[in-house]
């Protein structure tokens, strides 16, 4: 029988806390060597200022990292490796990140989102309708936190929303680190192989959607791995994520009534609660993990050219350095400058997207909803504490 493996260390949490070994380990060194079974040593940074510095840096610290062994034996070449970093602005550096995303910018910026608000409206109206039909007891994550952004970023990407089931699921696969090297890649590469069907529709049949976009604007300057590697980034962060962050958002409001309330009936509250829910969760736990191009110190600790660092992004944000008692949950402050999204050149290109879907989903949930309460006893949760992204695999709801 097999067992899940340990986590590494800023990956571990008691519900929505990280663990207080992190919290030690940030006020007493600040980096620390971290051994993994999932990958070589590598160097982990927990304070705020210094996680912060890192991502800021792209020079001293690459995102273009070497291709790891294999811990299965299956490792990948470096041509199939290359094909699979094309298009995906996580593993790119300078100039080519820049290339790419100067593409996708102008789709994301808050004018052209705001233009996207009646029908995140329409679709978070749906699924709470879907909500209320499926009954008492029913699973806030199926029914509102995975279709609301999932339907959402298949309409801007030209994704078939039929299709989701496949795509979550092979996603899902993907970031979940309880299970084999060779099965997460293995969805990787469907899923790829699926997008890859649809560029090449895209680019015999450009439609009105984000692909069709890049096809007519910028078809001579993209490879077919670039377009594909684009769409993958966008779908899996754009529905992974804002979907993580819908049904443990949630969660901590319905564990903290009086500031849900405060959601349900103040809107001015509205933006400081999701920045606040987006700081005290922080549900990806950490950036892609950098590569450093030099030797840098970072809190007194040296580190050598060519390692890899993980910046631990829940640790920065509970970091006193950020904000008086970053344990406490309280929406009313804001929590202005958080790490959340990132930092620097490759800060989230979808945030303007996710924050507005929260600042939608959140206030309509809880109106349409005044009594809603979590139906299964507190230990009963199921939280995601496998995966690259936190959150909880199910939500059984009353009202």
């Amino acid at each position: 029988m097999s067992t899940a493996p340990e986590m590494p260390l800023h990956m571990r949490r008691s519900e929505f806390d990280p663990v207080e070994e992190l919290g030690r380990s940030r006020e007493a060194e600040g980096v620390r060597r971290l051994i993994t079974s999932f990958a070589p040593p590598m160097y982990l940074v927990t304070r705020f200022d210094d996680v912060r510095a890192a991502l800021a840096d792209p020079v001293r610290f690459s995102n273009v990292a070497p291709t790891p062994p294999s811990t299965d034996g299956s490792g990948l070449g470096e041509e199939e490796a290359a094909d699979l970093r094309a298009g995906n602005l996580l593993a790119l550096d300078p100039p080519e990140h820049a290339r790419l995303r100067r593409m996708l910018t102008p789709e994301f910026t808050m004018r052209r989102i705001r233009l996207l608000e009646p029908r995140i409206v329409e679709i978070v109206d749906t699924a709470l309708d879907d909500l209320e039909r499926a009954g008492r007891g029913a699973d806030l994550v199926e029914h509102v936190a995975l279709p609301v952004p999932s339907l959402v970023i298949c309409e801007l990407l030209g994704v078939p929303y039929a299709d989701r089931a496949d795509f979550h699921r092979q996603s899902s696969l993907m970031l979940d680190l309880s299970v084999s090297e060779e099965h997460r890649r293995t969805a990787e590469l469907q899923m790829r192989g699926y997008l890859a069907e649809l560029g090449a529709a895209a680019r015999q049949r450009p439609g009105e959607d984000l692909l069709g976009m890049l096809v007519r604007e910028h078809g001579a300057e993209l490879t077919p791995s670039e377009l594909t590697g684009i769409a993958m980034i966008l779908l899996v962060a754009g529905h992974e994520t804002t979907a993580n962050m819908l049904g443990l958002g949630t969660l901590a409001l319905l564990r903290n009534p009086e500031q849900a309330a405060l959601v349900r009936t103040d809107p001015g509250v509205v933006d400081a609660a999701v920045e606040e829910l987006l700081r005290w969760l922080t549900i990806v736990h950490a950036g892609v993990p950098r590569t450093t191009t030099e030797e840098v110190t970072i809190a007194g600790q040296r580190i050598p050219a060519g390692e890899q660092v993980v910046l631990a992004l829940s640790s920065a944000n509970r970091d006193p350095a950020l904000i008086d008692e970053p344990d406490r949950f309280d929406i009313t402050r804001g929590a202005a400058g958080h790490v959340a999204f990132g930092h620097g050149l490759h800060h989230c290109l979808g945030a303007p997207l996710a924050r507005m879907e929260l600042r939608i989903a959140f206030p309509a949930l809880l109106r349409r909803f005044p009594r809603l309460a979590c139906a299964v006893p507190p230990e009963e949760v199921r939280f995601r504490h496998a995966h690259a992204i936190y959150g909880v695999h199910s939500l059984p709801v009353t009202w």
